[in-house]
């Protein structure tokens, strides 16, 4: 007996036409055409920075260690210093015109009442990467008292300010991120961050960026930077650092003042003397590594 064989399948019902569209393709038709969008828009400049300002920075070092108290905050921080070499720095107060602002008005500040960078210390150097000077606080501890005039800074909330990246030794930028200033001495009142970086290189410190604002760059004496970078300092052994972090962990308040003398320079620098250069055309754009 023969038999035959099933009808075949019917065909499959046909596609969409091309003007009909389901939930989904209009998904997808959307995301698409936003990001072919996206992705042909063109990418910001960054900004142009100019040096609208130049001021100096003499760096001498001590023959001690880490000095106790000044009696007398007028004092030099050491009678038997010796000078390591000039800092001349350009300011971008085109950018950033208060954080640039501040620092000219610190710079230029009075010695007589312990407002200035002159006759205080670079308390930390991390080697291959940057030095801090400007720690707030007391002047006997060759630490800065800033001006009591002195504006508070609207930048350090400006996502603009940040653009400048510390991508080259001899960056000069704003410690917001590095700030190691004591907690009991931010919430004054009358606090106002003054604490600076420098990048020392050899390479970028891409950590940095977005942190801190970029507001200068070295323009002479990257060399005398260099041989702050090379001092050595302080550097707690695994065992103490271990304790440290055990401490922290329960709360101790003791384990913050004890980071406070890590990468802290063997050999005391401090800021010897600051202030401004006056020059024909300031508006020269420096001459960058």
């Amino acid at each position: 007996m023969a038999y035959s064989l099933p009808p075949p399948p019917p065909p499959p019902p046909s596609l969409p036409l091309p003007n009909h569209f389901t939930r989904r393709s209009l998904l997808l038709l959307s995301t698409t055409t936003t990001t072919t969008t996206t992705l042909s828009l063109p990418s910001t400049p960054p900004p142009t920075p100019t040096v609208t300002d130049r001021f100096f920075m003499d760096f001498s070092l001590c023959p001690n260690n880490f000095l106790p108290d000044r009696a007398d905050t007028l004092s030099p921080i050491c009678s038997d210093s010796k000078l390591l070499g000039r800092v001349v720095l350009g300011l971008f107060g085109n950018l950033v015109p208060r954080t640039v602002s501040n620092f000219k008005s610190v710079c230029l500040g009075s010695n007589a009442t312990s407002s200035s960078y002159k006759n205080t210390l670079v308390h930390k150097v991390f080697p291959g990467q940057y030095l801090l000077a400007g720690r707030q606080g007391r002047p006997d501890k060759g630490e800065v008292r800033p001006p009591r005039d002195l504006p508070r800074n609207t930048e350090t909330v400006d996502a603009k300010a940040f653009a400048l990246t510390h991508s080259r030794p001899g960056v000069v930028s704003l410690s917001l991120s590095e700030n190691d200033d004591d907690d009991d001495v931010k919430l004054d009142p009358e606090y106002r961050n003054v604490e600076f970086l420098i990048t020392t290189g050899p390479g970028p410190c891409p950590q940095l960026d977005n942190k801190n604002i970029v507001f200068g760059t070295v323009l002479e004496g990257l060399d005398v930077i260099t041989a702050i970078a090379s001092i050595p300092t302080y550097q707690p052994s695994e065992r103490i650092r271990q304790f440290n972090d055990l401490a922290e962990f329960f709360g101790d308040g003791r384990a913050q003042n004890a980071r406070n003398i890590w990468n802290r320079p063997l050999t005391t620098v401090y800021i010897s003397d600051c202030g401004e250069l006056k020059v024909t055309k300031p508006s020269l754009t420096p001459s960058l590594p």
